[in-house]
């Protein structure tokens, strides 16, 4: 039932304590009542694609019942309509959870510049979750929305999913409608689309756009990447250098042609989105309202938009010639590449750090991801592994309509598979360091289908067996782990009995490998399903 999904996503909220994430909630009541309505459509024989998908939608898109706040309370209106993209999903079966948080009015990549709160890294609570798509991207990558919607004129679709170890997909400017959205920079702005894997993320784009995706054709052969030297990445985290050369190795190694470039141009263009005259556009998004002053404004937020009120009209066309020498210059170094290859970002600041210096933090985030709209390239964010914990992505960057070659790339890369966890295993469990030996990261928590029983095996260390029983079941705490092929080969040549591996079902309805114990372990081992999981059975024993 699509409403177990929805009940599953309101508890992930309650247990993760991350309010920051939303601007408006919508009462869990409502949503199942949609959900409802949207299984007896679906039990009646209607084609619903995306039926029971829970959406976050970022809080400058308009969701009809719900204010647009843009992130700042006092600009709050009430739309009469969802936004062209909303609709559209809805209309494909999506249930929306609510609006989330973000830079106000889309100015900024780092999360923080907001009255409802700075929005904190799903991994690391010290670190920024990157902007302005910042609850958006939290959203998906806690586990709580299998889908979110965010805008990116600079980097907004990209930076957060980079942080968050999330995809974030930024289509071809102009296949998206922008029709209900908050500006920022109306002639640069996409609707962007974060998700958990590239194909829901696909899936999703086929149902936002509103005519027939093409892809820009090329000659039979490998795939040929572009990248940078490392004297054209410029400075960048501990360990990131070293993360994008694998995942560089990864694409030699799955057949992909390597080729170098010179990053010059494009890193010239970035610094022109918020140097040049390109940034006074703001200030005709909203700079009347910015006027006001009213006491809810975020400081940084509003100097950005009032200084570009200033920039005078001929430094446009000189940064309009500029821009087209550069964009010329950009696409004879990618030459007949199908893409670009590059860290999403050279950094993931704390909180703190950005607090102590706002503008020069934000502007070194952008260093990768401002020239993409003005030089009209199309962007597929993806994760690549992690370091010292956190995670790393990387995005290939293509021209027009190449969303399709930049996900058949992504796809090229050596997969990771899915495990769920109810035990021992879990994040902070005796077990556990066994999972990240190998690599694994934690993708999200959610619950198994209400269809499985619990029980507290007698085992060095304790450990519990889940079994599935179909009726007279209930849905247990699960963790979600990401881990290469290999990797789970391993875990399970050295897996001791009882344990086995099998299909486990998720409150989405999705089957991923997972812990099943034997039928015989069973004998004499205490049920212990009415507790939920395995960490509420050792808190309260």
């Amino acid at each position: 039932m699509l409403t177990a999904r929805v009940r599953a996503a309101y508890a992930r909220i309650e247990a993760v304590d991350r309010p920051e994430i939303w601007i408006s909630l919508r009462p869990q009541s409502e949503v199942e009542t949609e959900a409802r309505a949207l299984q007896a459509r679906l039990d009646a024989g209607e084609h619903l694609p995306l039926a029971g998908q829970l959406l976050a939608v970022k809080g400058n898109i308009d969701v009809a019942g719900l204010p647009t706040t843009a992130g700042c309370p006092s600009y709050a209106y009430e739309p009469e309509e969802d936004a062209a993209v909303v609709a559209r999903l809805r209309a494909a079966g999506v249930l929306v959870l609510g609006t989330t948080n973000l830079d106000q009015f889309a100015t900024g990549l780092v999360g923080t510049r907001s009255p409802y709160g700075a929005v904190r890294n799903a991994h690391d609570p010290a670190r920024i979750s990157g902007g302005s798509s910042s609850g958006s991207a939290v959203a998906v990558a806690l586990g709580i929305a299998d889908l979110a919607l965010g805008t990116d004129t600079a980097g907004s679709g990209r930076v957060p999913a980079a942080f968050n170890g999330i995809v974030g997909l930024k289509p071809t400017k102009g296949s998206v409608s922008t029709h209900g959205v908050v500006p920022a920079c109306a002639s640069l702005d996409c609707v962007t689309v974060f998700a958990r894997t590239v194909n829901e993320a696909e899936d999703a784009l086929d149902h936002m756009t509103s005519s027939a995706r093409y892809t820009v054709p090329r000659t039979p052969g490998p795939w040929r990447i572009a990248i940078a030297s490392p004297e054209h990445l410029g400075e960048m985290d501990e360990g990131w250098q070293q993360a994008y050369d694998a995942t560089v190795r990864r694409l030699r190694s799955a057949g992909a042609e390597i080729r170098t470039l010179d990053l010059t141009p494009y890193t010239e263009a970035a610094a022109m989105l918020y140097e040049g005259a390109f940034v006074a556009e703001r200030y005709t998004a909203v700079g009347a309202f910015v006027e006001k002053g009213t006491p809810d404004l975020d400081p940084t937020v509003a100097a950005i938009i009032t200084r570009a009120r200033d920039v005078p009209a001929h430094q446009l066309f000189t940064d309009q010639e500029k821009l087209a020498v550069l964009r010329t210059r950009a696409f004879k170094e990618l030459h007949d590449s199908d893409a670009l290859l590059l860290p999403t970002t050279p950094t993931h600041p704390t909180l703190a750090q950005v607090a102590a210096d706002p503008f020069a933090t934000n502007a070194r985030l952008g260093r990768f991801t401002n020239s993409t709209n003005l030089f009209g390239m199309t962007a597929l964010a993806i994760p690549a592994g992690r370091v010292n914990g956190l995670p790393f992505g990387v995005m290939l960057l293509g021209r027009r309509h190449s969303e399709e070659h930049l996900a058949r790339i992504a796809d090229s890369l050596p997969q990771e598979v899915h495990l769920a966890v109810v035990g021992a295993h879990l994040t902070g469990q005796p077990l556990n360091h066994q999972l990240l030996t190998l690599g694994a990261t934690l993708d999200h928590t959610t619950t198994t289908s209400p269809h499985y029983r619990l029980h507290a095996l007698n085992t060095t260390p304790p450990k519990p067996g889940l079994v599935h029983v179909g009726e007279g079941g209930a849905a247990i705490e699960t963790e979600v782990w990401r881990l290469t092929p290999e990797s789970l080969g391993h875990f399970l040549s050295a897996l001791p009995r009882p344990m086995t591996l099998g299909r486990v079902e998720l409150a989405d309805g999705t089957q991923i490998t997972g812990f099943l114990c034997e039928p015989a372990a069973l004998e004499n081992a205490e049920d212990i399903t009415s507790y939920g999981g395995w960490r509420s059975y050792l808190n309260k024993r």
